[in-house]
């Protein structure tokens, strides 16, 4: 089923797939791309800096004058929210390990936060030309190239058991405590926050993250997922919320339906 991407929604998703473009055009052959460590330990690249200054600038061009909190300007970011109940948070290169590994499953984050909740995230997969889109009043879309958006929808879970999505590189020991205890049929590996993506179009059914992220890595995955009709929760049941001290996350658990 196909369907028209209302806005701001189908101009954030354009947004994304231009910074997708420069991630792109930063590979040269099959080079490895340099990076440098930064003081939390995460590898950074140019590309990562390139999309982040071009989304941040795409932002702020755009009608809706709100806080911008970017994973690579954060030190900038942090004195612009002054209590604001709405801001932006964009990862510009999620799953940089995998863009150095010449995987194609690293992805451009954006969001739109409001009173702590995602209400629209659209995650783009340069490599593939993939682009998820979420609203809360429009629904989650994926548009594949330049043909036209579907609708997605997550799916009830089977009763022969949960395929669950893991992470390719931060698989922790209380993740696989946590996984003994489930009815499971299958896994998946996937990288960045494709693994949302997998559970919005219903291809998967759990992501569980008993390990460090950060608001930056999973917020349009949630409201992608949300307008799907799942949701992403703390380990404990509770919602998870957003614009927290740090803008680290608790533990949380990503389902379906």
């Amino acid at each position: 089923m196909t369907n028209k991407v209302p806005d701001p929604l189908s101009t954030i998703g354009l947004i994304a797939e231009d910074a997708g473009k420069i991630i792109n055009a930063s590979v040269t052959g099959t080079a490895t791309p340099k990076y440098r460590i930064k003081h939390d330990q995460s590898p950074v690249t140019a590309a990562d800096e390139a999309a982040n200054t071009f989304i941040v600038d795409s932002l702020k061009s755009m009608d809706l004058a709100l806080p911008i909190v970017a994973e690579e300007s954060i030190s900038e970011c942090l004195n612009n929210l002054n209590g604001n109940s709405s801001f932006w948070l964009v990862d510009p290169l999620d799953g940089t390990k995998e863009f150095i590994a010449g995987r194609d499953e690293f992805t451009v984050n954006i969001a739109l936060i409001a009173e702590g909740k995602p209400i629209l995230g659209v995650i783009h997969l340069p490599a593939q030309n993939i682009t998820y889109m979420g609203d809360r009043t429009a629904g989650a879309f994926k548009r594949t190239g330049a043909g036209e958006p579907e609708t997605i929808r997550v799916r009830k879970q089977p009763p022969e058991g949960a395929t669950i999505v893991v992470s390719r590189s931060h698989l922790t020991s209380e993740t696989k405590a946590w996984l003994s205890n489930q009815n499971i049929r299958a896994y998946r590996k996937a990288g960045s926050s494709l693994k949302f993506c997998l559970l919005a179009e219903g291809r998967a059914d759990l992501y569980p993250r008993l390990g460090r992220t950060m608001e930056w890595d999973i917020a349009a995955g949630h409201a992608i997922l949300s307008a799907a009709g799942g949701d992403v929760e703390e380990i404990n049941g509770e919602p998870l919320r957003y614009g927290k001290p740090g803008f680290e996350n608790p533990n949380f658990i990503a389902h379906g339906g």
